[in-house]
């Protein structure tokens, strides 16, 4: 089946199997490996993505079921002139990743978080991101990046 979806303000259209995952037509067809594969479940949270605004789990979700919609990856969250958005700056000077495994879901879900909640408490922040879990345990560090994040955007 055709599918086209619109990754990162760009539309990329390709004839993929009808049971192709987002995340495989996110790597594999558009290029963008930042979208990690973890555990083929949403146990994990590393294949997140925002679906028109809203965090998703790619690894569950068909690419035919995001024809027509918008895809961000964390490739396309820094400006045009190549400035950081402010969850990735902020991960980067709270030191909000180890590995860096989970860091692309990690920041799309807390993008996704902050939209719907501009000004989170940390137990707030902590509930957001259950479902992204970070394998070397450095969730106090993206906590304390989420709530920089939400601090520097503030009104």
């Amino acid at each position: 089946m055709k599918v086209t979806v619109t990754v990162n303000g760009s539309p990329v259209a390709a004839e993929v199997e009808d049971r192709l995952l987002l995340v495989h037509f996110l790597r594999e067809v558009a290029g963008l490996t930042a979208t990690n594969i973890g555990c083929d479940t949403t146990s994990c949270g590393a294949c997140t993505v925002l679906l028109d605004g809203e965090s998703v789990k790619s690894c569950t979700m068909l690419a035919a079921q995001a024809d027509g919609h918008e895809v961000t990856t964390a490739e396309g969250l820094a400006g045009a002139d190549g400035e950081l958005h402010p969850v990735q700056r902020a991960f980067r000077m709270e030191h909000g990743l180890q590995c860096g495994f989970c860091t692309p879901g990690m920041v799309l879900a807390a993008v996704s978080l902050l939209r719907e909640n501009p000004q989170p408490t940390e137990e707030q922040v902590r509930t957001g991101l259950e479902g992204n879990l970070c394998r070397c345990t450095g969730y106090h560090n993206i906590v304390r990046a989420v709530l920089a994040a939400a601090a520097e955007t503030a009104p």
